[in-house]
């Protein structure tokens, strides 16, 4: 499985020290998923793009002087997304969009010092389990990747008739965010849970796999229905303008581009992995509960039945009012709650070590 190759020496006791830095991860990943909500809001409100400049360090600080405030504003009104939708709103209504996304980027550059800071101290004092200092490199240098992707699916909001950022730019940055909230979470369970001992299920850890596949895709298909703003149309549910499957799914050529592009095909498929994700999860939970699972593994199982019927109906819910920030807001934040679920599940399934 995919993060079985993951695996790192762990001490067979897990000690204070041990614990010490898993939470820490645990917090990281905390931080992540807040991180993915912010996101998600920015988007929603148009607020991505109001800042003009990747100024890693120096836009840390906030402008204070009015000729600053008026110097940005002046940058903002340069591109489409000002002159398209948002002209004549003035300073005022800048302001508001502009501290949103200075929040969202403040909170990244705060990760960055809440991973690099303890991971330095873990290093000096011997904290860090053989093997796992060459990882936690790796995930501090795909965070700053994550970073310099985040601007590169900005700059594409600037580009000539644009009032948004590019899809495929937005799920390359949402597949970054998850990727790295997912090996973090992994790492910091396999610290604090110490290498696995208990038997594995054969049937539930098949289920774990797949679940964890579909949750992962259904959650990038959903990034493109918001890249595409797909969420806009075909406001009804279970049909499709009395349609199951939407007339022109397949209008653009060759077929592929539909399963990106095409805003009937790109819905229609978010809502048909949504309804197989949920199935599968429901019915996984349901089984194995009657089966008796224990421990973790049960409150993972617990979890997951519960959170796929609560984003299930909230995603119905969002479609239903025509995507409202709060919202869909928060169907994106539980997204990343389900993939924790499927994720914690799929942990309680490892191979108990040699």
């Amino acid at each position: 499985m995919p993060f079985d190759v993951l695996a790192f020496q762990i001490p067979r006791t897990t000690g204070r020290h041990q614990r010490i830095v898993a939470l820490w991860l645990l917090a990281l990943a905390g931080m992540i998923l807040v991180m993915v909500a912010l996101g998600g809001a920015t988007r929603l409100t148009g607020s991505g793009l109001s800042i003009m400049e990747w100024a890693p360090i120096m836009g840390a600080l906030p402008p204070w002087s009015d000729a600053e405030w008026q110097r940005l504003f002046a940058l903002y009104q340069r591109i489409p997304q000002y002159s398209l939708l948002h002209e004549g709103f003035g300073l005022s209504g800048f302001k508001h969009i502009f501290w949103l996304e200075w929040t969202h980027r403040l909170w990244g550059r705060l990760m960055g010092f809440a991973f690099a800071v303890p991971l330095l101290v873990f290093w000096v004092r011997g904290w860090l389990p053989r093997g796992l200092w060459p990882r936690l490199l790796a995930l501090f240098a795909l965070g700053g990747l994550q970073g310099a992707v985040g601007w590169f699916m900005v700059a594409s909001g600037f580009e000539a008739d644009s009032t948004a950022v590019s899809p495929y730019r937005l799920v390359m940055h949402l597949t970054l965010a998850l990727a790295l909230y997912a090996a973090i979470l992994w790492t910091g369970l396999s610290l604090y849970r110490g290498p696995a001992s208990a038997p594995v299920r054969p049937g539930l850890s098949r289920l774990s796999a797949i679940l964890l596949a579909m949750v992962s895709l259904t959650i990038l298909a959903g990034g493109f229905v918001a890249g595409l703003k797909a969420g806009l149309t075909y406001n009804s549910f279970p049909l499709m303008d009395g349609r199951l499957v939407p007339d022109g799914y397949a209008a653009l050529t060759p077929f592929w581009r539909n399963l990106t592009e095409n805003i009937p095909a790109v819905q229609f498929d978010h809502r048909l992995l949504a309804t197989l994700t949920a199935g599968l999860g429901l019915a996984t939970a349901i089984w194995f509960l009657c089966q008796g699972a224990i421990g973790l593994a049960r409150g993972a199982l617990i979890a997951l039945g519960l959170l796929v019927l609560c984003q299930y109906g909230l995603g119905i819910a969002t479609l239903l009012a025509v995507v409202p920030v709060g919202l869909a807001t928060a169907h994106q934040a539980l997204a990343v709650l389900v993939l924790t679920a499927a994720l914690v599940m799929r942990h309680t399934q490892r191979a108990p070590a040699a």
